[in-house]
């Protein structure tokens, strides 16, 4: 299995190499220099070679970015106008459709129990409606947050850390999610004129959200998904390792990448030609495939890790760019 660590600290004075690789290209030609020079050669020129990914759908590619926030909230519900962290509900059941045709592996379904028929789980109004009517008490809540729109991005991010009234901290990451598909509520806001398309970012949307806190809940329950979560232990020998990704191993920023894994297997070299969000500057570098999101679909679609906290989540909240992708294939 592929990690970061011989990507963290590249060699003195290293640059990135001044051109793209070409489809197929030899390995040596589509890596950042410092891979591939003679201080540090790890043999990446004589074991891969570069392939260029391509979407039909999506020619020019598209980068985004996403960090791990860090949210305030109780082990308890203090007010009324806190918001459940839900951890897997009872009733929800995975069906691993693997168990019935080989070729469906990877494919999962989501539903649960009506008497003897298994029907669709409840999207996001459902649940919100039903948590109203029956109390929260009915479902497994890890913690209750304090801010609704931190809470629904949250889910979007996959991961975060919740810092507690009594000043300790508790991690969370990913445990599954209820089987409707994503849907950005940006797009959302394009559609009833509240933001035009350019100005779609995630710092955008988060404001128009807590300025109009009365359509707030309407336009986050248009996004139907929700992401059910789980407490993360944290390692004492590296307290501040990234989130696990779907891969199995902690994130780094600026070299784990989320990708679709039906176009892409995780544990790949992936190299990625895009901009830079807040320098607007090119950014060529090298990442490894450890992640997928629930937004992440076709080959040349992808979303960077920035890693944690306020710098992070900058970052990650403006990045919205084409990108070119290379595959990088065993020989």
């Amino acid at each position: 299995m592929m990690t970061c660590k011989a990507l963290r600290t590249p060699c003195a004075g290293s640059v990135h190499c001044p051109a793209p690789p070409a489809s197929g290209q030899h390995c040596a030609q589509s890596l950042p220099c410092w891979v591939t020079t003679p201080r540090c050669d790890s043999g990446w020129a004589s074991r891969f070679v570069a392939r260029e990914l391509q979407d039909a759908g999506q020619p020019d590619g598209l980068l985004t970015g996403y960090y791990e926030p860090l949210l305030t909230g109780s082990r308890t519900q203090e007010r009324p106008n806190q918001v459940p962290l839900r951890a897997i509900p009872t009733d929800l059941l995975t069906i691993d459709l693997s168990a019935v045709q080989p070729q469906l592996k990877g494919l999962r379904l989501r539903g649960r129990l009506d008497g003897q028929r298994v029907v669709p789980y409840a999207d996001r109004r459902e649940i919100e409606t039903r948590e109203t009517k029956r109390g929260y008490a009915t479902q497994p809540v890890i913690a209750w947050l304090d801010d609704p729109v931190d809470a629904f991005f949250l889910e979007i991010q996959g991961s975060g850390r919740v810092q507690l009234r009594d000043g300790s901290l508790i991690r969370v990451g990913y445990a599954d999610q209820n089987g409707h598909p994503y849907q950005a509520i940006g797009r959302t806001l394009v559609q009833q004129g509240a933001l035009k398309r350019e100005e779609v970012t995630a710092p955008a949307i988060q404001q128009w959200l807590r300025e109009h806190p009365a359509q707030a809940r309407q336009v986050m329950q248009t996004n139907p998904g929700v992401v059910f979560f789980r407490e993360l232990a944290t390692d004492p020998a590296d307290p501040e390792a990234g989130p696990v990704g779907a891969l199995g191993v902690p994130l780094t920023p600026g070299r784990s990448l989320a990708v679709d894994r039906s176009r892409i297997p995780l544990g790949s070299a992936v190299f990625i030609q895009s901009t830079h969000p807040i320098s607007l500057q090119p950014m060529e570098r090298l990442m490894l495939a450890q992640d997928t999101g629930g937004a992440i679909k076709g080959g040349r679609r992808a979303d960077y890790f920035w890693g944690f906290g306020h710098e992070a989540g900058l970052n990650a909240g403006l990045m919205k760019a084409p990108v070119r992708m290379w595959l990088l294939a065993p020989r």
